[in-house]
């Protein structure tokens, strides 16, 4: 409705049938006259003298030299105006309402100069208008069928700046109402307001002071003379979705201007109902008369759906449009408005004054369809009515609590980082419970259909304040009686369940572990191991790094305190960058790299063979001819792992840099053509590097971008696909592979390994470069899978994870925003993750020692034989941070621990399934003691190719243990581990032995005279 109007109320018809003439007085011309109703087609009347303020009525005015009455009202008729007003012989003016102080004078011989177009007429006189009325004329008005947009009335301009703060923007000449609302919705603002013809303003509440206003709002838009845009210092506002909510100190109800009182016989019904309506019929059956309504002052009573506008509207016409599209409610007002919905909301109530509801239907001059600001509402029984909205205090069966409204975006900042849009949809209940799932424990909706997750922590740091609740006042899309925050204001809720959501711990002091240098370094590694003979080899982007550079070098570990001794140069070929790498099941524990960056490097196969000792380089180096050995198909980013037949699984790809996808597997030593994989061609480029395993029931896990599948070992066909997993909270897809690198491990085996192999992955990011802050897992072999979300305390891309001997993961390296790549990710995070699986789920992870070396894009984290883990890399090439070559250690807080650090020796260290092994203790045992085997890795891109973490059956004797093999190549598949002796939690210096031989033969390939065959 419109509720600006200044028309008078009449519950009837006007009849005009006695309106004659009226005779002026005027002493120097005699009788002036105004027209006979005939001569105004029944439906204009006289209404007197008035005085004309300033400008009584000013939407449309015009002159002539030959103005009669019948001429002005000709002019105000053609453009619908229901007012006409003729002045000082040539002027007439036209308007849908009169101007404050508009009274008629009490001598009607003030209008008594004569038309200039007929002299025996009266066109008003100075400062006086002869003044005629039509109801059924509306003349421009405000838009009223503007999809998903409200009209909610004239407003004045606020007396401390603007009402609606944002200026939009928009040409003067395309000022209409679809255009100014268009124009604050795409800046995402709920109100909008038009003013002076011509001017465009946005807001989320009607500021400064602003308020209703009776008048003014006379103005037609510049781009549409059918409609008004407001008027000098006012707004026509609209509301999108019925958003805001008027406050409770000011009615959205407008009491009518003073309007002129004319003579009239008034026609009634002889049959009328309780609310003053004739009687009818053509309802729906069963619907009734519930009477006259007030629309608002809480917002729209029935804001469910509002039909087209209809000039020819009657009661039964609402009735049956509300009928017919599922309602059983209806609310006819102001002439053509008929409103539809299955209850009554924001506390609605029906009026004990029948009178308001006064405005003849638009198809039914007989009855009334409402009036400014009240319904004519039947229903289908007694309809049900809702309170006024309020922040429910409770949610979820309190496990959420009500923190009150709360500012957003201070500084240009959102309050809580994650956000979600439930389009007319949310409710607390789906926002809240959304947040939760994935671990967040504060909450809080905005402008009714927006929510945004994070924590407590969050709210203090962004500097936000309580604010009053009035400013909280936008009904949630999805449900009319609760409020979901305002314009840039929350409804904060924080959770208060029984169990938390989360607990993070915070060790002190060395309890935390420590980050250290270890040694100067030479090279910015991409890729990291740790050989058999306790060196790590470093590799880097040979032939796209640094030109002096040879593409590898070795560390002595033993050598640290003599920088020249501790490193060894070695030597590539072809270009490694963001190859696969693998420690072989052979005797000598060869290293393999495969794929590369462009050209012959995508093809590459390398291999080296460990030599050398403590304090002794070896001679041995990489080894490659792309003529003899080769990949079938060139690639970029694959990952590679021995099956369970010793033969190596080379996954995925892309044929050269950034290019096109090689969706296909092969094998090594060749067997056979590739197989297309289709998932691999539907997933680029999200899939790179995928995270693969055996699993113990016989098939071949695979993790990629989002998704996860279990492959039959022998055709690779899909035999179980599993659910999606979980990413972010505001993106389902969310990844874990490159290039939205998070990082997976295996959680730990146990003798006699009945239970199922659980799949563990950490961090990531979105294709908007929003850094996950969650792990997942799942038991792939489960009969139903599914995914275990839990929160990391920070959120993490690039992520590195090392198992260590205790059967706990550092979470290590990366960033907290952006993706793989070069330049594309910042924010370093400094902190060092614990995950202990041995805890709850949600209170796994501690927080642990900071570095201050940034590690992101190129940087790996590897456990050595002493219990640390290496800490490597960082190659973004963003101008801030550098190519690094510094190379630092994580001392976990086991080996700050007082009790004694066991030893042990092992003389066999090539071991069968199942085999009885005997281990040597340094000492005897002064705690549980504990043996866990952590597979030989090459590390690189967040992926630790070959991890695995078992802890075998173990029994002692005094010093002598005996371990128990592992007992099949499905639990433990075939090659070298890290064997460490563990005591109540410390680990022993290990070694490295292997279990299972080489079944591939892998130790007699390659043939070539260019390739060293150490033999099984």
């Amino acid at each position: 409705m419109w509720a600006t109007h200044g028309y008078p109320s009449y519950p009837a018809l006007f009849s005009l049938s006695s309106l004659s003439f009226l005779v002026l007085v005027n002493p120097s011309q005699g009788q002036l006259v105004v027209p006979s109703a005939g001569q105004l087609n029944g439906t204009w009347q006289y209404s007197g003298c008035y005085v004309d303020v300033g400008r009584t009525i000013n939407a449309a005015s015009t002159t002539s030299d030959t103005m009669t009455l019948e001429k002005c009202i000709e002019f105000c008729d053609d453009q619908d105006f229901a007012y006409a007003g003729a002045e000082y012989h040539d002027e007439c003016y036209c308007g849908n309402e009169l101007a404050t102080g508009a009274d008629e004078v009490e001598d009607s011989t003030e209008c008594s100069t004569e038309c200039s177009g007929n002299s025996t007429e009266a066109c008003g006189g100075p400062d006086r208008l002869t003044l005629f009325f039509n109801p059924y004329n509306t003349g421009p008005e405000p838009n009223l069928g503007i999809a998903n947009w409200t009209h909610i009335g004239c407003y004045s301009e606020g007396t401390r700046g603007r009402a609606l703060t944002f200026g939009a923007g928009l040409s003067s000449t395309q000022m209409n109402a679809a255009n100014c609302t268009a124009a604050c919705r795409a800046a995402g603002y709920i109100l909008a307001g038009t003013e002076y013809g011509a001017e465009c303003y946005c807001g989320n509440t009607v500021a400064n002071g602003a308020a209703p206003a009776e008048d003014g709002c006379d103005m037609t838009c510049n781009a549409n003379k059918s409609e008004v845009c407001g008027g000098p210092n006012r707004l026509n506002v609209y509301d999108f979705n019925m958003k805001y909510i008027i406050p409770t100190d000011v009615s959205s109800t407008i009491t009518a201007t003073s309007t002129p009182t004319v003579s009239t016989s008034i026609i009634t019904s002889a049959t009328t109902s309780g609310s003053g309506t004739p009687a009818v019929t053509g309802f729906p059956e069963g619907w009734s008369d519930q009477g006259c309504w007030q629309d608002g002052p809480n917002g729209r009573i029935m804001p469910t759906y509002q039909a087209p506008d209809d000039p020819e509207l009657t009661l039964q016409k609402c009735a049956q449009v509300c009928f017919s599209n599922g309602y059983k409610i209806s609310g006819a007002e102001y002439y053509t408005q008929c409103f539809c919905s299955n209850a009554i909301y924001n506390g609605g109530e029906a009026s004990n004054d029948t009178t308001q509801c006064s405005t003849p239907c638009g198809g039914d001059n007989q009855v009334m369809c409402g009036g400014p600001g009240y319904l004519s509402i039947y229903s289908d029984g007694t309809p049900e009515v809702f309170k006024a909205p309020t922040p429910p205090r409770q949610v979820l069966n309190g496990s959420w609590t009500y923190q009150g409204c709360w500012e957003d975006n201070v500084n240009d900042k959102r309050t809580l980082f994650w956000a979600l849009m439930f389009p007319g949809t949310m409710t607390p209940e789906q926002c809240l419970g959304t947040c939760s799932s994935f671990g967040y424990a504060a909450a809080g909706l905005e402008y009714g259909d927006e929510c945004y997750c994070g924590d407590p922590i969050d709210v203090d740091a962004s500097g936000a304040t309580s604010r009053p609740e009035t400013e909280c006042n936008v009904v949630c899309a999805g449900d009319a009686s609760a409020i979901c925050g305002g314009g840039a204001r929350l409804s904060l809720y924080y959770w208060t369940g029984d169990k938390p959501l989360y607990v993070f711990s915070y060790p002190q002091g060395n309890d935390s572990g420590t980050y250290s240098n270890l040694v100067g370094g030479v090279v910015t590694p991409l890729m990291t191991m740790q050989s058999i003979t306790g060196k790590v080899t470093f590799l880097e982007k040979w032939g796209t790094g640094a030109a002096n550079s040879t593409g590898a070098y070795e560390l002595d570990l033993s050598q640290l305190d003599n920088f020249d001794a501790a490193w060894r140069t070695m030597h590539l070929k072809t270009d490694v960058f963001c190859s696969a790498g693998l420690i072989l099941p052979d005797k000598a524990a060869r290293q393999l790299t495969v794929g590369g960056w462009s050209l012959d490097s995508t093809y590459g196969i390398r291999l080296y063979t460990p030599d050398g000792s403590d304090g002794i380089d070896g001679t041995n180096d990489w080894e490659e001819n792309v003529a003899e050995l080769k990949l079938q198909r060139g690639r970029w980013y694959p990952s590679a792992m021995v099956m369970a037949n010793g033969s190596i699984l080379v996954v995925g790809g892309e044929i050269g840099s950034n290019d096109k996808p090689e969706p296909t597997l092969e094998i090594l030593p060749q067997v056979g053509p590739v197989l297309y994989m289709d998932w691999l061609e539907r997933t680029d480029p999200n899939n790179l590097y995928p995270f693969l395993t055996v699993l113990p029931g016989g098939g071949i896990f695979v993790a990629y971008w989002n998704e996860a599948r279990i492959l039959d070992e022998v055709t690779f066909d899909t035999i179980k696909t599993l659910p999606n997993m979980p990413g972010a909270v505001n993106d389902d897809l969310g990844g874990r592979t490159y290039p939205l690198e998070g990082t997976a491990v295996l959680l730990p085996q146990f003798a006699p390994y009945t239970d199922p192999l659980g799949i563990l992955l950490c961090g990531g990011s979105t294709n908007g470069h929003e850094a996950l802050d969650n792990c997942v897992s799942t038991y792939p072999e489960a009969e139903n899978p599914t995914w275990t979300l839990e929160r990391m305390p920070s959120k993490r891309v690039l992520t590195c994870m090392a198992p260590l001997p205790d059967g706990t993961y550092l979470i290590a390296n990366g960033a907290h925003e952006g993706v793989a790549g070069f330049g594309l990710a910042d924010d370093p995070n400094f902190n060092a993750v614990l995950y202990d699986p041995f805890k709850p789920i949600g209170s796994r992870m501690s927080i642990m020692a900071n570095t201050t070396v940034a590690r992101l894009y190129h940087s790996e984290a590897i456990t050595l034989l002493d219990g640390r883990v290496l800490i490597t890399g960082s190659d973004p090439q963003d101008g801030k941070h550098p190519q690094e070559i510094r190379v630092e250690v994580f001392t976990p807080p086991y080996l700050y621990s007082d009790k004694p650090r066991p030893s042990f020796t092992v003389e066999n260290k090539d071991w069968t399934y199942g085999e009885s092994v005997t281990l040597e203790l340094g000492a005897p045992p002064t705690g549980t003691i504990q043996v866990s085997l952590l597979g030989a890795v090459s590390s690189t891109h967040g992926n630790s190719m070959g991890a695995r973490t078992l802890f075998p059956e173990v029994s002692c004797a005094g010093t002598t243990c005996t371990v128990i093999a592992p007992p099949r190549v499905h639990i433990a598949p075939a090659g070298w581990y890290q064997l460490f002796v563990v005591q109540d939690g410390i680990p022993a210096v290990g070694t490295f032995v292997r279990i299972g031989g080489d079944p591939g033969m892998l130790g007699n390939w390659p043939g070539g005279d260019d390739f060293t065959r150490p033999g099984m």
